[in-house]
């Protein structure tokens, strides 16, 4: 069982923060961008994220970051702005540890307390595990896009999954 301490994310965090997503970019279709990230790409993301009063948490064990969640605007329409999509990421080698279950707890709690409606997820249908993972915490699978995406030199679908608060 991982002894990981979840904890509001620093400035400090952002190296870590940065490693994890872009390792996301190069090798998984958790996120389907294709260029890396720059640390000023990180401090402009993470000050965007502070002035909208948004929350980023990360897992922390042994001093070291092991995973982040955050939650944003689904869409930046005016009638969206009590829906949200949220990120969990976490360090290759530490998937499948309960970390990302240790980080979807405060995201919800932080929605509830936000006074949000909804939270959204937006997952590659071939991510079963994730699917799966978020089932638990009582999403339910509310709509599905073919071939929306492209990475790894195929087409990917999306599964959307929706957590009513």
């Amino acid at each position: 069982m991982v002894q990981a301490t979840i904890r509001k994310a620093a400035e400090t965090d952002l190296q870590p923060i940065l490693d994890i997503y872009n390792d996301a970019i190069q090798h998984t279709t958790a996120v389907f961008h294709y260029d890396l990230q720059t640390m000023e790409m990180r401090k402009a993301w993470f000050a965007q994220k502070q002035e909208d009063n948004l929350p980023v948490f990360v897992a922390e064990e042994n001093d070291m970051v092991i995973g982040f969640s955050t939650f944003g605007p689904f869409r930046n329409w005016q009638g969206y702005k009590y829906s949200v999509e949220h990120s969990i990421y976490v360090k290759q080698g530490q998937r499948g540890k309960g970390i990302g279950k240790l980080l979807m707890e405060p995201l919800i709690d932080a929605a509830r307390q936000m006074h949000l409606h909804t939270i959204i997820a937006g997952i590659d249908a071939d991510n079963i595990a994730s699917i799966q993972f978020h089932k638990q915490f009582g999403f339910e699978e509310v709509g599905y896009i073919k071939q929306v995406g492209w990475k790894f030199g195929r087409w990917l679908d999306l599964v959307f999954m929706q957590l009513m608060l």
